[in-house]
Parts: structure tokens; C-alpha cells; sequence
């Protein structure tokens, strides 16, 4: 069985309240608006795991968290995004990356992908799909963000007047643990489901 599988930073319920009241200053822009319970910080996207590849994801995962201690997130400004991206795909959150929260996602990267069933894809007889899939890291510089939502790009580019989105915030919240996710795709969006939380330090 696969598994659409990535690392994520879930966020507090306050913090996820106060993202919410942005979210209705832009109601007419024409977009999907992500749902309070999908707000997160994407740490690795690994994409399809078969079983034995998400055991094993699940625990380097837990042998990283060990070597990092809690710390805190400072989310700074809301905007269009990806940085240059004309037309914009999203408006979403730009938390500043401090070193903490940069080792974190560069160890967890760099331990994930050195696994030996990340390296290739299984060779099966004629007609029968891959199981396992050869994932590479992200050749883009890391960059957190809370995507808030997803612009409807022909109705954004039929728009005569763009609502201009560029607002300095400050929020923050510590980080003392992240979650290995499960993707469903649907027609309503994504839904995601939690595999495992673990705790950062010596506690996890």
C-alpha cells in the first residue's frame, strides 16, 4: 500500500484562531481557503512510501527529533507566494527561518534520504507498478511558510483589480514535537492524517 507522506509542524489552536481572522480580510479573493485543521509547516515532502519505506521513515525520524531541543517558530508577514510567482498560486505565511528550526529540517532531509529504499524503485515483472519511489531532496532553498490559501488562478487573472496582500504579523509559538502526515487528495482538497508525533529532545 502507498502512502502520500510528508513532515509537518502542526500549529497551535490560538495560532490557528488568529490566522483565521486574516483569512476574512480577503474573502473576495477567488481562492480555496485551507481549513483551520490543515494549517501546518512543511518540513520534508517524501511523496509515495510504500509500507516498509514509511516504518522507516517514521523511525530516523524519531533518532533526529532526539538530537534537537524544543524552539521557537516567529511567523513575520502574510503575502502572495512562491516569492516571483507571477501569477501568484497562494497567499500564505512567512515564518522567519532561524537556525534551530534550519537544522532541523536539514538533518531530518539529509538522514531520510540517505535510507538505502529511497535510493531506487523496486524492479517488478513487466505490467506490474512500482512500489517503492525514488524521491530526491528539494534542489530549492528551504523556505517555512502556512499556506492559507490556494488561488483560483483563472478567476485571479480575470480580476481587473488585485487586492494587494502584503502584511507584517507577529506570532509565535514554541515547537516541541512535529508530525509524519498521511495526503488524501480529494476533489474538496487535501485532507491530512496524522501517523506519528514526535517529540523533539531526549523525551520523544
Amino acid at each position: 500500500m502507498l502512502h502520500r507522506v510528508f513532515l509537518a509542524i502542526n500549529l497551535p489552536d490560538e495560532i490557528k484562531k488568529r490566522l483565521l481572522n486574516y483569512q476574512e480580510k480577503w474573502q473576495d479573493l477567488p481562492c480555496r481557503w485551507t481549513k483551520p485543521e490543515n494549517l501546518h509547516i512543511t518540513l520534508v515532502f517524501l511523496g509515495n512510501l510504500d509500507d516498509d519505506q514509511l516504518s522507516e521513515t517514521i523511525k530516523i525520524s524519531q533518532e533526529v527529533a532526539k538530537r534537537h531541543n524544543p524552539f521557537l517558530i516567529e511567523l513575520k508577514k502574510i503575502c502572495y507566494g512562491p516569492p516571483n510567482k507571477k501569477p501568484p498560486r497562494m497567499v500564505w505565511v512567512e515564518g522567519k527561518l532561524n537556525q534551530n528550526l534550519a537544522n532541523l529540517q536539514k538533518d531530518l532531509e539529509d538522514s531520510i534520504f540517505q535510507l538505502e529504499s529511497y535510493k531506487y524503485k523496486t524492479r517488478l515483472p513487466a505490467g506490474r507498478p512500482a512500489c517503492r519511489t525514488g524521491r530526491q531532496k528539494e534542489a530549492r532553498p528551504y523556505r517555512p511558510h502556512i499556506t492559507l490559501a490556494r488561488i483560483k488562478q483563472w478567476e485571479f487573472s480575470s480580476l481587473e483589480d488585485r487586492p494587494e496582500i502584503n502584511e507584517d504579523i507577529s506570532l509565535s509559538f514554541e515547537v516541541g514535537s512535529f508530525e509524519v502526515m498521511e495526503s488524501f487528495l480529494k476533489r474538496s482538497g487535501a485532507e491530512y492524517e496524522i501517523l506519528e508525533t514526535v517529540s523533539l529532545g531526549d523525551n520523544n
